[in-house]
Order: C-alpha cells, then sequence, then structure tokens
C-alpha cells in the first residue's frame, strides 16, 4: 500500500478546512489538532499550530503504508541497485513511522496509515500532489521508485519526474536552488471553470491561468488572507 497524504502547518484550521471542503474533499478524521481529507485521490492532514510558529503555513512531503516493516525492507532492496538504503525504521515509542531519507538530505515519512478506505463521497476530479523540490531531481525519482512510486510520463524536460501512488495521490519532482523543500499543490481532471466559479461562490478569490503546459486554477491560500503571497495551484490533468 502508497498512499500520498502531506501534512500542512497551519494556525487557521477552520479556514482551511472550509477551503477543502469547498474543493471537493471529505474529513474523515477530526481531532482538536489534527484532520485529514480525502481526495479522490491522495489525502491531506492538517496539523494546528500557533500562530507565528516557524512552522505556520508549512506543508510537509509524506505519504502513508500499511506494514512499515514490510515497506522498509522493499524500499531499501529496491535502493541498493543506486547504492543507497534510504528507509529506517522509526522506534515504536518515538512513533508508527519510516523515515526516507534522499541523497540530497531531504527526509519525509512514510506513515501508518490509520485508516485505508478512500472516501467515495470526495469529489472524483481531485488529487492530492506533494511536490518535492530539489538541486538532484534524478536521485530524488529513484528514491521515489525505491518507495514503489509508478513514473508517468511527463513533457520533455530532464529535470522533471511524476509518479502516482497505488492507493492515491501524486508526488512531483521539480528543479529548485539550495536546501531542498517540500510543496503542496493539486490536480483536476475535470471541468476546471466549473471548480473556478465554484470556488469563487464560495466566496473564495480565485483566477486561471493559460500556458503552454496547460491551465492552472489559483486559490488564495488562508495563511496568507489579506496579505497577499503565494496561491495554491490546482492544475487540469486530462
Amino acid at each position: 500500500m502508497l498512499r500520498v497524504r502531506p501534512i500542512h502547518f497551519t494556525s487557521r484550521l477552520e479556514q482551511w478546512e472550509r477551503l477543502l471542503t469547498d474543493l471537493g474533499m471529505i474529513k474523515t478524521l477530526h481531532d482538536d489538532t489534527w484532520r485529514e481529507f480525502d481526495a479522490a485521490s491522495g489525502r491531506l492532514a492538517l496539523q494546528h499550530v500557533p500562530a507565528g510558529a516557524e512552522n505556520d503555513g508549512t506543508s510537509s512531503f509524506g505519504v502513508e503504508v500499511g506494514d512499515l516493516e514490510e515497506f522498509a525492507r522493499r524500499t531499501n532492496l529496491a535502493g541498493l541497485e543506486s547504492g543507497s538504503t534510504p528507509a529506517q525504521l522509526i522506534p515504536a515509542d518515538i512513533g508508527d513511522s519510516c523515515r526516507i531519507t534522499g541523497r540530497d538530505g531531504f527526509s519525509f515519512l512514510a506513515d501508518k496509515a490509520a485508516h485505508f478506505a478512500q472516501c467515495a463521497d470526495a469529489d472524483l476530479g481531485l488529487s492530492v500532489v506533494a511536490v518535492w523540490f530539489t538541486e538532484d531531481t534524478t536521485a530524488a525519482a529513484e528514491t521515489l521508485r525505491s518507495i514503489g512510486a509508478r513514473p508517468r510520463p511527463v513533457p520533455d524536460d530532464d529535470e522533471t519526474a511524476d509518479f502516482t501512488a497505488k492507493n492515491g495521490g501524486v508526488l512531483m519532482v521539480r528543479p529548485g536552488n539550495g536546501t531542498a523543500r517540500s510543496g503542496l499543490g493539486f490536480e483536476y481532471t475535470g471541468d476546471l471553470s466549473a471548480l473556478r466559479d465554484r470556488l469563487a461562490a464560495a466566496g473564495h478569490q480565485v483566477s486561471m491561468t493559460e500556458e503552454a503546459f496547460g491551465r492552472t486554477l489559483h486559490v488564495a491560500n488562508p495563511d496568507l488572507a489579506g496579505a497577499g503571497g503565494p496561491a495554491l495551484w490546482v492544475s487540469a490533468r486530462h
């Protein structure tokens, strides 16, 4: 089992919940500081942090798996082909997880899934996308192959790589300068204009761009309400 499930850290839980619900995601887990939302493909967790915290408004790359020990074994076996053993189990008394570390120093967690079924009521066109920005895109792509992610075709560009997870969601590798970092976005296979109109009717600030590689919907980021800054993106996927 492999499902994309990044974590977004925010002091604005309610605003994020409203946006994700309006995007067509379904809340499947709720407590005071942690919430999970299912898309038709992939899952996103929200973790509350105090306003002004260093990680307020940031996202962490992450996946869910079924059997942690088997996942680590298979990942390290696959990694041997490229001379690496990227998976390290985290002791149970610390957390039920496995840490994956790329050759660029970027690391992320594979957590044991709390629940396995994907919510059938979510908008069928929406997928969660986790992005790995790095100066070493080739090594990052090798690491994602090692964890069992499935490569999918991308436009001719030696510095990008796209993957899908067996149980939902998309993982992307994109070139970036400096320290490797993570990003968060969405893909949509439905009518992007209809999604734009739906979000606008719900009170979200939205705009659409048309570029050579396709259409992208930009949605105001709840963490930056009234402050401008980078918007969330939803890319058209056919």
